[in-house]
């Protein structure tokens, strides 16, 4: 199963562009790539608002000025002169064919049809672009929750390859877009220094932290028929796990890439469902839409055990949660104690281990904390960190959702999830969603259920993420 890059897209389709995530993450990442010169293409969306191009125009403009204020006019103007609407119900025969129409104007015969939509429409809208041949045209972008289940995201990958190939479906998961989340990648393996130590022998364990500080927020009837492992941890958090834990790529294509991913998934065990923690904030089944008895996970912690030759016997920590203490994603990679202490003269607590950190979220950058010698005569030590932030060292990178666009535009896949990897995400989780067990309460701004805390071993703690 090889993708290769595709052509160029010579026009973009977007499906629910009067939407939510079309307003607050699609058109501002489509005039930052105005902005940059790289969009040359019409930008057609489809919806069923009753709205004109000029309204849909309008539309657009109000949202990108709502997430940049001082938008520059010399690249706002031509973008959404450039944006056509082709208004209708999905059910009616007549959109397609309006559609079709739209895109022959434009001379297209490679498009990008973009999915903004709900997935439960996914088969559908893929099914009427191959009844008026636009299949054929151009390929797809799916969002993120590729089904619900295993057996929902092989009927779903079956669906949509009947309609695309493989190699033109092009699965987003917006945390391989972010450049902090890349960075894991170039990091491990343009380092010398850390390849060496990078496997069981050097590394006692890793953790890895995503955590919101805000709830559903105004989301309930969405999240509670999703919840914290359907949301992130099936997809987010072990795509990060997968950076972290591969092997190197065998060449640069995107393939290679993939295929590690895909060794790293087919080498995990399945959740076990005893190693799983899952809670619920205190107020969230009185948030709208939330089912007054829900029992809907808003945090869970799990245990996670790779069968490798690099990672056997190392434990995998990961939690998810909504309403914690802080708005963080942190993988802490854990190495162990050295054999002796030598530099304890005082007879104080031993010295922590090293760690790695690596920060994900906004704040983006890495954290080595090591031992350096306490001042005065006695020959101890203490923690020191040696802290780099990558924006202030690199620069302000470009968003997640520009940069996926930008490579469905182009064709690049490197940045996409293959369907071996999706399923293989599902068939680890399977068994928390089959038995889920009980939900612990939690408070807002806590750390989650403190029934997480069993998972670790030998007294350990979750490390919380450096600020």
């Amino acid at each position: 199963m090889i993708h290769t890059t595709q052509p160029r897209a010579d026009a973009l389709v977007l499906f629910g562009a009067t939407g939510d995530l079309a307003r607050r993450k699609l058109f501002p990442a489509l005039y930052h790539l105005e902005q940059h010169g790289v969009l040359d293409i019409p930008v057609i969306g489809v919806a069923r608002s009753e709205w004109t191009d000029e309204s849909f125009r309008e539309h657009a403009r109000e949202a990108i000025i709502a997430a940049e204020p001082h938008a520059d006019a010399a690249a706002l103007d031509p973008l959404c002169r450039r944006l056509d609407l082709v208004q209708g119900d999905y059910a009616d025969p007549a959109t397609w064919e309006g559609l079709r129409s739209t895109l022959d104007r434009h001379d297209s015969c490679n498009a990008v049809y973009y999915m903004a939509i709900p997935p439960t429409m996914f088969p559908d809208v893929a099914r009427s672009l191959a009844s008026v041949g636009l299949n054929e045209r151009g390929r797809i972008v799916v969002e993120k929750p590729f089904g619900r289940d295993l057996t929902s995201a092989l009927e779903l990958n079956e669906t949509l390859a009947s309609v695309f190939p493989e190699e033109r479906i092009f699965r987003i998961d917006h945390y391989l877009g972010k450049e902090s989340v890349e960075d894991l990648l170039v990091f491990r393996f343009s380092n010398t220094l850390l390849e060496p130590v990078w496997n069981r022998r050097y590394v006692r364990s890793v953790q890895i932290t995503m955590s919101e500080t805000i709830g559903v927020e105004g989301r309930g009837s969405f999240y509670d028929g999703v919840g914290a492992i359907r949301d992130v941890l099936q997809n987010h958090l072990l795509q990060v796990v997968a950076l972290l834990a591969m092997e190197p790529p065998a060449g640069p294509d995107s393939h290679f890439l993939q295929d590690e991913k895909a060794k790293v998934m087919a080498a995990m065990r399945s959740i076990d469902p005893t190693e799983i923690v899952r809670g619920q904030y205190v107020g969230y089944r009185d948030e709208p839409g939330v089912d007054e008895n829900s029992s809907v996970e808003t945090f869970a912690a799990a245990r996670l055990e790779i069968d490798s030759w690099r990672w056997a016997g190392v434990p995998w920590f990961v939690r998810v949660g909504k309403a914690l203490t802080e708005a963080a994603t942190e993988a802490v990679i854990e190495f162990h104690t050295p054999p002796r202490l030598l530099f304890d003269e005082a007879g104080g607590p031993p010295p922590g281990r090293n760690l790695v950190r690596f920060r994900l979220g906004t704040q983006d950058g890495v954290t080595f904390a090591l031992q350096a010698k306490t001042p005065g005569p006695r020959l101890d030590s203490q923690e020191v960190d040696i802290s780099v932030d990558f924006a202030a060292a690199l620069g302000i990178r470009s968003e997640a959702y520009e940069r996926l666009l930008g490579d469905a535009i182009s064709g690049s896949p490197r940045r996409f999830a293959r369907q071996d990897v999706v399923e293989q995400t599902w068939r680890i989780v399977q068994p928390a969603i089959d038995e889920p067990g009980p939900v612990h309460p939690y408070f807002r701004g806590s750390w989650g259920s403190s029934e997480a805390d069993r998972l670790l071993v030998d007294g350990d703690h979750w490390y919380e993420p450096s600020s």
